[in-house]
């Protein structure tokens, strides 16, 4: 039998949300997408006029959103979702990235799903159902950061001006009037709504409630089941290549490596807007891609857990760890009043945007709620209460 427990804190220690699952549940979110027949589908939107101020993506087409409009009570309030989809870490993979969707806009789907914090019922979104929604796509494979370029590799790294861009047209789509916003993301999105949630607060009043929240994009720091730093070598070859020492917080980078500040822990006490951390503590891709790789993991002995989550004891002593070692990189940050933190011990990845995960429990009564309802608290600052 699940169970779900919160603790919270709404005095000065702030507010802190941690979810955990029995082990016996862990593998239940990545079994189902939560999809149905009745799913709400969303054209995309080029943003033509972004070409002449160079927000392009990396192979100069232009970025693109997709838009599903509010309604009643939420017509004046919006949510902007960053897509998220890895990076590319070399100029080879740079250029491999150009022949698709994550690098250029002409092979982008024309439709994308809304689910979960998208989606546009009641019944699965209570709070956000009725708000403006926009997945923002991403095609400069350094989550929104980068702003140079390769000429002779006909590469652009422009992931910085592509956001200003598309927001700048969001403004004039009626964001402008907002009277709440909700800056997220997925993944590398979640890492970029970290970066960007200060510049996104920016572009409103002190009027606009203004906030942010990473959902699986709290990369760790952590070594990986070899004694090395998997993570690491990726991230020094993202900010190498498309040279976002120039682009990632000052206030990181004049001390310590600039690699390093492409790492959430080094960076969020810094953000001056609310933000709200949304993670795994068994993060599915950071199992499979950061701390076990195949790199790594040369005799296979991780496979099982990493692709499966079917784990030995010590195995599952060894992520037991790296959970802890998330919760210890929060600590500063969950000080703040203005945050929030909700870590599960799901073997998941992209919680907020999975119905069976977002707010499994619509259905039937007296079924948990989800994420939903610890996020919606967070945002509105709805007074909490334990349960179990």
């Amino acid at each position: 039998m699940k169970t779900l427990l919160y603790w919270g804190w709404s005095s000065l220690a702030g507010l802190i949300l941690f979810s955990i699952l029995a082990h016996g549940e862990m593998k239940t979110f990545n079994e189902s997408n939560g999809t149905n027949a009745n799913v709400l589908m969303v054209g995309l939107t080029l943003v033509q006029a972004a070409a002449a101020k160079g927000a392009v993506c990396l192979d100069g087409s232009v970025p693109g959103y997709h838009l599903c409009r509010g309604y009643g009570s939420g017509a004046n309030n919006w949510i902007i979702q960053l897509q998220g989809g890895a990076w590319c870490d070399s100029i080879q993979n740079c250029q491999s990235r150009k022949g698709s969707g994550y690098g250029s806009s002409t092979l982008m789907e024309k439709e994308l799903a809304f689910l979960g914090l998208l989606s546009n019922k009641a019944a699965e979104n209570p709070d956000f159902y009725n708000w403006n929604k926009v997945k923002v796509r991403y095609c400069d494979g350094a989550s929104f950061d980068g702003d140079s370029e390769n000429k002779a590799a006909q590469l652009q790294f422009r992931g910085k001006r592509i956001f200003l861009a598309v927001m700048e047209d969001l403004m004039e789509k009626g964001m402008r009037q907002a009277k709440q916003a909700l800056l997220s993301g997925c993944s590398s999105g979640g890492l970029s709504a970290i970066l960007r949630c200060d510049d996104f607060n920016n572009l409103f009043p002190p009027t606009t409630t203004v906030k942010c929240m990473s959902d699986a994009g709290f990369f760790l720091d952590a070594v990986d089941v070899s004694g090395g730093h998997s993570l690491r070598r990726m991230y020094s070859g993202v900010v190498n290549t498309q040279g976002l020492q120039n682009t990632l917080p000052p206030t990181c980078t004049s001390h310590i490596k600039p690699f390093l500040c492409f790492f959430p822990q080094y960076i969020i006490n810094q953000v001056k807007t609310p933000l709200f951390i949304l993670n795994s503590g068994f993060d599915s891709w950071q199992i499979g891609n950061s701390l076990a790789p195949p790199s790594a993991d040369k005799s296979g002995s991780w496979h099982n857990c990493s692709f499966s989550f079917r784990c030995t004891a010590s195995q599952m002593h060894f992520l037991e760890g790296f959970k802890m070692s998330m919760l210890d990189a929060l600590k500063t940050f969950s000080k703040f009043r203005k945050n929030g933190v909700l870590i599960t011990s799901g073997w998941a990845h992209c919680q907020a945007e999975r119905q069976d995960t977002w707010f499994p429990g619509y259905s039937g009564a007296g079924k948990a709620k989800g994420i939903a309802v610890a996020v919606g608290d967070w945002y509105f600052e709805r007074t909490k209460q334990n349960s179990s």
